[in-house]
């Protein structure tokens, strides 16, 4: 008699547990139903979102296998590289593994477990079935290990589930496995519907004062205008959507998933209940769920040709990250303008961080954009003290890119057939079917909706190492650009840190600071005066200054044009030479014709 497919084993379980939450020990059992001869499985070094080599299997330990129904002897297990192993077993019989996962790092990429929370995405945790990745696999969680009053989030397809979330999801294949991270805890919870979407997000570390009615209002209002901009009174594609939130100390980040993300914050950026005030952190707070937010199509949908199937096992290259996160980061604000949650004043001061971010890294003249994402994975994501000269941020360059082809369609066709970056976005969801692109998607649609080939700018702007047009384009949509006074360690071409004493972090390329000799590590202990007369005995000559903050140095030199900066370097000291270059300026951005930047910034009837 033929068997029922539901009297079958899932041919992929995993069943997580939380071990010893004081040691930070997950338990894992994963069972595989119909195991090869020669069962290799593995661990990915990476998760998609964050380009980086990470070697989560350093964090995997005691890995054991056994087969049901068998001799309990175990099998032996053999390692065949950093991340993956492989046992021998018998094909007929259940193959069982055993490991456990380390989980102390307390970010969105990777696995957490303490008293007071579990987090893991599956990428840190779910060892991959090698030649069994397209099979359904099953997360069991269960409640009996979970300490008392947790729950349970996930944006994966509950099978089986109590009250508390805990039970068994399932998932089409490894990949949708692991795009689904899971927050365990006594976290803060609440819901709301956006365009008839159900939408959760839950919030881990919030203190007393959180208001979580305020954060739901806005975040709603950030949904629905996304929403609007894709589809306008159409559904997404996504049937739900679950935001997960861990309140720190100190710390800021989110990872984007197919129907959820990831986010951390500091505590204090929280709204808090009778404050109706909206701190710099909260907006950026904000910006950061509107930016995870846009990538539910930007970039788990809509992706790179590269990215359309993942290779766990290493680097997956592509030039189109200034597209896919640089064109989202300038959707983030934006939208938050059309959501009512920005003015256009709070817009450009935002805009204007960015563009000053962008001006300030000597790297744009060393790396373009496209170059800066394929190199993301040695470069963007290992930043030391040469980083803001050598390569410059896919994000923020990216996001100026968008505008200045946002601004350019809008000034080209004004009389005859305006189109916009909104118009963009949306041809190339239909053109990619919702799926892999490829630049030239982008030069293709960019030509059929301006009538003109856009090769030339794409060629300076994303390939080249030009300037880009900021200036010009922004005063043709009502912006005055105001140039201000620069900080002095822009002014000086460094970057410092400040605590009782000056450290230099990094000494920008060309700056009066390199010229002097500064370099990254020195510690400025004070300066000198040239020429000033030396010391009696027993007097002081007044000449020579300690310092404790930068600005010190514009109190003592007065109206020199040189002094001798004193420095600490390996604990030699050292004499600097250093020529006070003359002010320099940034930019600020300002309206100058409120109804011609509305125009730009609000979404067209």
């Amino acid at each position: 008699m033929a068997i029922s497919d539901r009297t079958l084993p899932d041919p992929i379980h995993y069943r997580v547990e939380a071990g010893n939450v004081h040691a930070h020990l997950f338990h894992v059992t994963l069972t595989i139903a119909r195991p090869a001869a020669l069962q290799r499985v593995s661990l990915p070094v990476w998760i998609p979102g964050s380009y980086l080599v990470r070697e989560f299997s350093k964090n995997l330990q005691g890995l054991q296998a056994h087969q049901a129904g068998r001799s309990p002897v175990p099998l032996a297990v053999e390692q065949l590289d950093k991340c993956g192993w492989q046992v021998a077993c018998a094909p007929g019989s259940a193959l069982v593994l055993t490991y456990e996962i380390y989980a102390h790092d307390n970010s969105v990429r990777t696995a957490w477990l303490d008293a007071n929370r579990g987090f893991f995405n599956g990428t840190s945790v779910c060892l991959k079935v090698e030649g069994q990745e397209e099979l359904p696999h099953v997360l069991e969680i269960p409640a009996a290990q979970a300490p008392d009053g947790w729950s349970l989030a996930t944006g994966l397809t509950p099978h089986a589930i109590d009250s508390r979330g805990f039970g068994r999801y399932q998932a089409a294949s490894y990949d949708e496995l692991v795009d689904g991270p899971v927050e365990m805890g006594a976290f803060w919870s609440g819901s709301f519907t956006a365009r008839g979407v159900p939408h959760r997000f839950v919030v881990a570390g919030a203190a007393d004062s959180f208001d979580g009615a305020r954060l739901l209002a806005d975040t709603q209002k950030i949904c629905e205008a996304e929403i609007r901009f894709w589809h306008g009174n159409r559904k997404p594609p996504h049937q739900n959507y679950l935001f997960m939130l861990n309140a720190v100390d100190d710390g800021y980040g989110g990872l984007e998933h197919r129907n959820c993300t990831a986010l951390i914050c500091t505590r204090k950026d929280l709204p808090r209940q009778g404050d109706p005030r909206t701190s710099d952190g909260y907006a950026t707070l904000r910006g950061l769920i509107s930016h995870e937010y846009f990538h539910t199509w930007n970039v788990k949908r809509l992706r790179p040709a590269e990215f359309e199937h993942y290779r766990h096992d290493r680097e997956n290259y592509t030039e189109l990250l200034w597209f896919f996160e640089g064109f989202t980061s300038y959707y983030d604000d934006l939208l938050l303008r059309r959501a009512g949650l920005l003015d256009n004043a709070g817009y450009l001061k935002r805009l204007t961080t960015t563009v000053n971010q962008v001006a300030q890294a000597p790297g744009r003249l060393v790396q373009s954009v496209a170059e800066a994402s394929f190199d993301a994975w040695v470069k963007f994501y290992r930043p030391d003290e040469n980083t803001p000269n050598a390569t410059i941020s896919y994000y923020a360059k990216g996001a100026l890119v968008a505008l200045c082809l946002d601004l350019t369609l809008r000034s080209e066709g004004r009389t005859t057939h305006e189109k916009t970056l909104d118009d963009v976005m949306r041809a190339l969801w239909k053109r990619c079917k919702a799926g892999p692109m490829r630049e030239l998607d982008v030069a293709a649609v960019l030509e059929t909706l301006s009538l003109r080939s856009f090769a030339p700018e794409l060629a300076r702007w994303v390939h080249g190492r030009d300037e880009l047009p900021l200036k010009e384009l922004l005063e043709q949509h009502g912006v005055t650009v105001l140039d201000e006074p620069a900080q002095l360690a822009q002014r000086l071409g460094l970057r410092v840190s400040e605590n009782h004493s000056i450290q230099i972090k990094t000494v920008l390329r060309g700056g009066a600071a390199e010229q002097a000799g500064f370099s990254a590590g020195d510690e400025w202990l004070g300066l000198e005066l040239p020429g000033k007369a030396k010391p009696q005995a027993g007097r002081a000559a007044g000449a020579g200054w300690r310092m404790d903050r930068l600005d010190d140095l514009l109190l003592y030199a007065g109206d020199a044009t040189k002094v001798i900066a004193l420095v600490a370097r390996d604990k030699r000291l050292m004499r600097l030479e250093l020529s006070l270059p003359p002010a320099s300026t940034t930019w600020r951005l300002a309206v100058r014709n409120e109804a011609r930047v509305n125009e730009w910034l609000e979404p067209r009837a």
